[in-house]
């Protein structure tokens, strides 16, 4: 009988055990799990957003003697191309572009780049050795009428973009400075040390794109995203760590798409000031 007992107590000790690592491994894998996270929004890649005018002017001085040979905002580029058809039309890009790799800006939504592979310009996904940061001249034409055209600076819009008709008649222009429209209202807590206190872009009078708000010793408060007005996609707060590490505070869940009808805003998860998990929305 006690060696019964003995089996009967063994299967129950390493019945527990495997489900402890069980356990142990699906938080592992949660991503919830922990409320630290890697982050390139530290104030060493806080953006700079107080426009300088003397260097526009400077630029466009410059900007005749150097087009013939390819040099843009002081970098020699190569030209490059796309094309596509779509029904009956043909579609074709021409662009200038950069083999000097730099980080994209956590900042700014939409990065272009040009997919050496695919043969095609993207807005996402950019990683050396992929492809090459669209820098200078950027023109899109349908059956050899320009549609837009404009300026890349390392792969952000910047500048002034056109669009037209297909008659070649202007329909909207948009001024960009390196990749924020140029309406985005940029408040600051200190502007003589550049310190932002939060960025609302905005385009065509409506709010567009990333959303930061930042504590006055420059760490990111939070972070979300614009489209046609509306808040869309997650949100994220921060605890204010005095720039030693990310944490989340909490995540709120908007809408995936603008105007979406009958959705609820809603918190996902909430985390305390050492990064434990305290609240998981069930779903």
């Amino acid at each position: 009988m006690s060696k019964y007992y003995f089996l009967l107590f063994s299967l129950l000790f390493l019945s527990k055990l495997s489900f402890a690592q069980e356990s142990d491994t699906q938080k592992e894998a949660d991503p919830d799990s922990s409320g630290v996270v890697d982050s390139n929004l530290l104030p060493t890649t806080m953006p700079l957003l107080l426009f300088d005018d003397n260097k526009e002017k400077e630029e466009k001085k410059e900007k005749k003697k150097k087009a013939r040979k390819n040099i843009w905002f002081g970098l020699k580029t190569r030209k490059g191309y796309t094309k596509r058809e779509i029904r009956d039309q043909q579609i074709f890009e021409y662009f200038n572009y950069t083999e000097e790799s730099r980080r994209p800006s956590p900042y700014i939504r939409d990065v272009y780049w040009y997919d050496t592979q695919e043969r095609s310009i993207k807005t996402s996904g950019y990683e050396e050795g992929k492809g090459y940061l669209l820098h200078g001249p950027y023109e899109r034409t349908v059956n050899e009428t320009v549609v837009e055209s404009g300026m890349f600076y390392f792969g952000k819009k910047h500048k002034t973009w056109m669009l037209f008709d297909s008659k070649n008649v202007l329909q909207d222009k948009n001024h960009f400075n390196e990749g924020w429209p140029s309406e985005s209202r940029v408040k600051y807590y200190d502007a003589s040390t550049n310190t932002v206190e939060e960025i609302t872009p905005i385009q065509y009078g409506l709010e567009e794109g990333n959303y930061f708000y930042f504590y006055d010793d420059k760490q990111v408060a939070v972070t979300g995203e614009y489209q046609y007005g509306e808040k869309v996609g997650l949100w994220t707060e921060y605890w204010d760590t005095g720039n030693t590490k990310a944490i989340r505070k909490r995540e709120i869940q908007y809408q995936e798409e603008a105007y979406s009808k009958n959705f609820r805003p809603y918190i996902r998860a909430e985390w305390d000031k050492d990064g434990n998990l305290v609240y998981k929305k069930d779903l």
